[in-house]
Order: structure tokens, then sequence, then C-alpha cells
């Protein structure tokens, strides 16, 4: 059975916080609230954690996991960045978008793109997730809280701890979510590419939705 935190969406309480963090670290797999629709996390080098997530949402090895960091010194640690790339996500972050950057040696090579060697990252814009990442000390690793045949992911905590009560370890209650992804943009080529329109606006990237 999970175990369900309600937390202020706004002033998260600290020992919460500690609390959901030690479930990280010991292994655990989170759902949680972002600034776009509820994910599934756990901690970078857990691979186990990995593959209970990815059983979750019913994806294999390939369907990419994305690396949410709490700000762009964390972000340069963990993919390669350039003047233009930092200019632009210097400008957008925190935000609701997931950028495809070139990965760093600090990325396990089985969360890396098999043959582009990318990885996708974000930095929220949610108090909740913020304070997670701050006491975790790094990134969540994570992916949209979407079940096999749904067409949206879920937003409602009650019905997430219903559906998923067994297979996750905590459900972080921080109120109903969106049930809007994140947009996900590559950034490793010479100009910005839109691969998902989600929450994010693509026009300060130049780019228009097709």
């Amino acid at each position: 059975m999970s175990q369900f935190f309600v937390i202020h969406p706004e002033n998260p309480q600290l020992r919460l916080i500690h609390q959901t963090v030690e479930i990280i670290r010991n292994g655990g797999v989170i759902a949680y609230p972002t600034d776009a629709s509820y994910a599934l996390g756990c901690g970078l080098g857990d691979r186990e954690a990995q593959q209970r997530i990815r059983a979750i949402r019913g994806v294999d090895e390939d369907h990419p996991l994305t690396l949410v960091c709490r700000d762009l010194a964390e972000i340069s640690v963990y993919a390669k960045v350039d003047n233009r790339q930092f200019r632009l996500l210097k400008a957008n972050t925190p935000g609701c978008y997931t950028f495809i950057l070139e990965a760093t040696r600090e990325v396990p090579k089985r969360l890396q793109h098999p043959k582009r060697k990318t990885i996708g990252l974000r930095v929220p814009d949610h108090p909740i997730l913020q304070a997670l990442l701050a006491e975790l000390g790094g990134p969540l690793l994570s992916t949209t809280l979407q079940l096999p045949g749904d067409e949206q992911p879920l937003n409602d905590p009650y019905d997430i701890r219903d559906l998923l009560e067994r297979q996750v370890d905590l459900v972080v209650d921080g109120g109903y979510g969106d049930v809007d992804t994140t947009t996900v943009i590559d950034l490793s080529g010479e100009t910005p590419v839109l691969l998902r329109a989600g929450k994010g606006d693509i026009h300060p990237f130049g780019l228009e939705e097709e």
C-alpha cells in the first residue's frame, strides 16, 4: 500500500518534503504534481525503480525518461550547453518545457538516446517539486503519469491513489493537476525543433504549430 502525503502547493511542509525524499533515496517510486501534469519519479541511479515506472506506463527501454532539474546549473551537469542554448534555456526556465540536449557522461548510457546520445531535461515551476529537488540535492528521473490506453495524464491525486496504491510507494497530493503535458523542444541541433506541443509557449523559440 502506498503512502499518501497532502502537501500544500504553495507552502510545502518541510517535514513531508523530507519524508518524500527519504522514500526516493530508499528506492521508492512516487507520483507527484508538476507545473504541467502529474508525473512518476524516482532516483537517477535506481534501475529497479526505473523498471517499475516503465511497467506502470507500459513502455519499454526505448521510451525516454526525463531528468527534472532544480536549475540551469544542474542542467549543465547532465547536458552540454553552448551559449545559444543557454540563452534560450535562461529565458524560458523554469517552465513547462522538456528540452532535448546532448548528454554528458554524468547521464547513465541506458538513459540516453541510443544513437544521438541525448537526454530530456526540464526545470519545473512548482513549489512542491522545487522543494523536493532542493532537499534531494540532485535530479529526479521522471515521466508523465499517463497509463496505458489513456489519452490524457491522470490529474486527480485520489484517482492516482486508487489506481496505483500497490504500484507506487507514495502519492503526493498537491491538489488537482493539469491534463496538459510539457512542450518538448529539441535543442540539440542548429535550430530548435518542436517534438510535442504542450503547455509551454513555442513562440519564444521561433516555432509554429503545424
